[in-house]
């Protein structure tokens, strides 16, 4: 058996939504949920047992994917995160699915919020971020953390 490209696990599931404030009151006052305190007005993340869930405006979704928000099958409204533990893992990933035969649709990028990531999209279309962000730790398990 040949050695796996990435590590079995899932980080964020980031829904791209149209009202962030609506979404995010939805979360939390209908379900209960409570958002980390970080995201500025936005993003909001919820911490969900090791996986996050992250809300985003539908258009910067599209922004940060580098794709056109008309294009079908071009953003699905939902991104799947896969975190890594080193800023140099961004680029090797996203070279090892391009080789695998995936579409990469925004090369590793150092990020304004100080980290690193890029996206590919599986043979579906479905988008996934690599990133790597020095502000969720990655726990031995594969979790991440998101401050409280």
């Amino acid at each position: 058996m040949t050695q796996p490209v990435f590590e079995q696990r899932l980080s964020l599931v980031t829904l791209g939504v149209e009202d962030l404030e609506a979404s995010t009151r939805f979360y939390n006052d209908v379900l209960g949920w409570t958002p980390s305190s970080i995201g500025a007005g936005q993003v909001a993340f919820f911490p969900m047992n090791g996986v996050v869930l992250a809300l985003f405006p539908r258009s910067d979704l599209a922004a940060d994917a580098g794709v056109d928000t008309l294009e079908s099958g071009g953003l699905s409204r939902v991104a799947i995160a896969h975190n890594v533990r080193e800023r140099e893992d961004v680029d090797r990933l996203l070279t090892a699915v391009a080789e695998a035969g995936a579409r990469v649709v925004k090369p590793g990028t150092d990020a304004p919020w100080g980290g690193r990531s890029g996206y590919f999209a599986d043979p579906d279309g479905f988008l996934w971020e690599v990133a790597w962000n020095p502000g969720f730790p990655i726990g031995p398990d594969g979790s991440i953390e998101v401050p409280a």
